[in-house]
């Protein structure tokens, strides 16, 4: 599964159409490059049968590389790093709020990922909670807090990313969010935990409010993530949750839309082998390539963050993510019954023939042991896998295909009972008109009343807005304006998002009119 590289060939074709082409910046070149270079080197060692199923895409390895250098998701713990300070990079800890911002900046440029910046800036509000006191005003700390946002956008142009927020109020959230509204930057992603309990609801009318603004943050389901992970998680990149001081070594899926093209028989016979075939290749795919980071690439032997005690290998784990699910179970009611209509998000039994499927790769992927994993107790994470751009005629994870999703009681009703397998990450996009913007509390209680029924992860666009969500990224529309007229773009993820949009018509998403309609009249 290596290029030959002797004369013009393919590679030398591909590296010549990268350094000649004008519409990317010179930083955007050297990191495409480089990951052209790393496909000269060999394949971790696979069977026939793997590799055959990675060649025809029924399964996927995100196309990061043969011979991956780096985890693909990192967490380092942000608050230790302030509190110890660094090394590698001869950084004291800090002692001023102007002292940490600094600090953060720099400590960013040299923590790796799969997109070469970092998916992870740490929980904000409670890093820099030992710089904020009452001898700095909320003046003050929103300038502050502005340069170091334009800083973050503009040194690390990528959408993947991430910070987290929550799920306590503190003046720290309320500046940040503040700032989101006067700058409006696609750069950083943000998510603010919600715990019924503890998370108010005039700070979720404010996170709404910017949502309205700026398209985030999007809002994560504390107390289950908890139940998962323990109170050291975070949600980074786009909707990936993992430990903090951990992360994900890799991120593997299969396509459920391909395993039942490749299926005959009942949907019973589906359960018991086809899928269990697919599943085990995935698997062995996913083993692969940790086995290759761990102990050829020594990532964890050689890299900085882990020789100081900021990430750990015990935290990692690697995700296995499915797509397709909504293809997987219209093709399997065909089968079942002949000339039938039926199609998921819309018909019962549809809806219960989806839930059939998760819980049975989740029940084989909680079976299937994974070196180097402790950090999901020896098992990869389940994920609901979010697409990429070069993705055709699948849905993206368990969700409901773009423009075919039903209103938003029913949408929810049918997405929110998967929720609860996937630890690494699962996201539903509602695509809301602008009544929600005259009536912010109503969103308020539809996020509550998510959580409530079961759902980790909310997110939703505004009609109008300028900025929405692609997989779960966010991009500028004018910015995917200016890829389709050929120029060039600033933020690396423009040019993923502008595929994706080519691909899968988000901008086209069903859109929810936030209406009440009682369903339980006293």
């Amino acid at each position: 599964m290596t290029l030959d590289v002797s004369g013009d060939n393919e590679f030398e074709a591909r590296a010549r159409a990268l350094v000649q082409d004008g519409s990317l910046g010179y930083d955007q070149k050297v990191r495409r490059l480089a990951a052209l270079a790393t496909e000269m080197l060999p394949y971790p060692l696979i069977s026939a049968a793997c590799e055959e199923a990675l060649s025809k895409r029924v399964i996927c390895d995100m196309y990061e590389g043969n011979a991956p250098f780096t985890a693909r998701y990192i967490l380092p713990d942000y608050e230790k790093a302030i509190r110890q300070g660094l090394v590698h990079l001869e950084m004291p800890p800090p002692t001023t709020l102007a002292d940490a911002l600094a600090f953060l900046q720099i400590m960013y440029s040299q923590v790796p990922s799969v997109t070469t910046y970092p998916v992870y800036l740490g929980d904000l509000d409670k890093v820099l909670a030992p710089f904020v006191d009452d001898r700095i005003s909320d003046a003050q700390l929103d300038d502050a807090l502005r340069r170091f946002w334009i800083g973050i956008d503009r040194m690390l142009p990528d959408a993947f990313v991430h910070l987290d927020l929550g799920p306590h109020d503190s003046r720290i959230t309320r500046s940040i969010l503040r700032v989101e509204r006067s700058l409006r930057q696609a750069v950083p992603n943000i998510t603010l935990k919600v715990d019924p309990s503890v998370t108010p609801d005039d700070l979720i009318e404010d996170a709404v409010l910017t949502v309205f603004q700026t398209g985030k943050p999007h809002f994560v389901n504390h107390p289950m993530m908890v139940g998962d992970h323990g109170d050291q998680y975070a949600a980074v990149s786009c909707y990936n949750s993992l430990k903090i001081g951990g992360g994900a070594h890799t991120l593997v899926r299969v396509n459920l839309k391909e395993v039942a093209l490749r299926h005959t028989g009942s949907t019973d016979e589906f359960l018991a082998t086809t899928l269990p075939h697919y599943v085990e290749l995935t698997a062995e795919l996913a083993e692969a390539r940790v086995r290759s980071l761990v102990e050829q690439q020594h990532f964890f032997d050689t890299h900085w963050l882990a020789t100081e005690g900021l990430i750990d290998i015990d935290r990692f784990s690697a995700m296995f993510g499915i797509f397709g699910l909504a293809e997987c179970v219209n093709l399997l009611m065909a089968y079942e019954h002949a000339g039938s209509e039926a199609r998921y998000g819309h018909d019962a039994a549809a809806d219960a023939l989806g839930r059939r499927v998760v819980e049975r790769v989740a029940e084989l992927v909680a079976q299937r042991p994974m070196p180097y994993c402790e950090g999901g107790n020896g098992f990869c994470y389940l994920h609901s896998q979010s697409g990429i751009d070069l993705d055709n005629d699948v849905t993206a994870g368990t969700r409901i295909p773009v423009g075919d999703e039903p209103s938003m009681f029913e949408h929810i009703n049918t997405c929110a009972p998967h929720h609860r397998f996937f630890a690494s990450g699962i996201s539903d996009i509602f695509h809301v008109d602008e009544t929600a913007v005259r009536n912010p509390r109503a969103v308020v209680d539809i996020i509550r009343g998510a959580f409530a029924s079961g759902m980790r992860d909310f997110t939703f666009n505004l009609d109008g807005n300028e900025f929405v969500r692609i997989t779960g990224y966010l991009v500028r529309k004018s910015d995917l304006a200016k890829i389709a007229d050929g120029e060039g773009a600033r933020h690396s993820s423009d040019y993923l998002a502008a595929g994706s949009e080519n691909a899968y018509h988000l901008t086209q998403r069903a859109v929810k009119r936030i209406g009440c309609h009682e369903r339980a009249p006293r």
